[in-house]
């Protein structure tokens, strides 16, 4: 199976795109390279957020917040996927890719987001976590490599949907 490269991105690259690139450099080690980044990056990570990756014994080693700009420079890995995981990030007009990459938008409710006691924000964490871990399963048991480019469109754009 062919290597991969997947950027997700969110407005502040402080949770969910974190996450999301925690899930994916794990589950997908074999074959996937995973980055994040945002279109303003908050310059720090959530700590629930690295809680959630720790609680999964997943590595927190190297998540830092940083801009898309970073990966829109001629030295950047070229990607082979970039995904939305917050919906103010997929109306933004993001850069140009270079490769053109295959793009989904798979928004999950922004914890952060979320006020009230420390139980309740832990839990929006963890229910973000867990959707995006769900999705980056399915994501993970297509043909990728038998897929054409509109059809694998289509069924990531489905994933994003569950």
């Amino acid at each position: 199976m062919p290597h991969y490269n997947i950027l997700f991105l969110c407005t502040g690259n402080s949770a969910r795109s974190i996450m999301a690139e925690a899930i994916m450099r794990w589950k997908g080690r074999e074959n996937f390279s995973a980055y994040s980044a945002g279109s303003h990056p908050m310059g720090a990570v959530r700590p629930e957020a690295l809680r959630q990756i720790e609680l999964a014994s997943l590595s927190t080693a190297g998540l830092h917040s940083k801009s898309w700009n970073e990966f829109a420079k001629p030295n950047a890995p070229v990607m082979n996927f970039v995904f939305t995981v917050c919906d103010n990030a997929a109306h933004e007009i993001c850069p140009v890719w270079p490769g053109q990459p295959i793009t989904a938008h798979w928004g999950v409710p922004d914890p952060a987001a979320v006020s009230g006691t420390q139980q309740e924000i832990d839990r929006a964490f963890s229910q973000a976590f867990s959707i995006l871990e769900r999705r980056i399963s399915l994501m993970l048991a297509l043909p990728l490599a038998s897929l054409d480019a509109m059809a694998l469109k289509t069924k990531l754009d489905d994933i994003g949907k569950k």
